[in-house]
């Protein structure tokens, strides 16, 4: 599978961090495991391990679309719109070592436009992230 943020044109990606599944400007974040490092700052580069789902409300996840599992982790700036707007206000908030599941609304994803052959328009996504390393 190749990677959908290797593409210059993204929105943004969100998410708040809590202990607890919560739902707020269109990202619901649950934790996986929880971490015990520090919180990357908007503007450091990460390193993280995902895999992103195209939501289904008839299964758990539905159809994966991406995943850094085979391929080695993804590197980005974090909190400066290289991402989608659900990432990139979720992950300023995890902490290192944490895994979370990213429940993330289609306005938080790519709204109305579509990532070709993978991500069709107003599509509401799913991600688990691990933050593995803050640069």
């Amino acid at each position: 599978m190749r990677s959908i943020f290797n593409v210059s044109s993204f929105n943004r990606l969100t998410t708040r961090a809590f202990t607890s599944t919560t739902r707020a400007m269109g990202v619901q974040k649950t934790i996986i495991q929880e971490g015990n490092g520090p919180s990357p700052q908007k503007g450091d580069t990460v390193t993280m391990e995902y895999t992103g789902w195209l939501k289904d409300a008839s299964s758990d996840k539905g159809k994966q679309f991406d995943s850094t599992t085979g391929r080695g982790p993804f590197q980005t700036q974090i909190g400066v719109g290289r991402v989608i707007k659900g990432w990139d206000e979720g992950v300023v908030q995890m902490k290192l070592g944490e895994k979370a599941r990213l429940d993330i609304t289609s306005d938080f994803a790519y709204g109305n436009q579509s990532f070709p052959g993978l991500i069709p328009p107003n599509s509401d996504l799913i991600f688990e992230v691990e933050l593995k390393k803050i640069n």
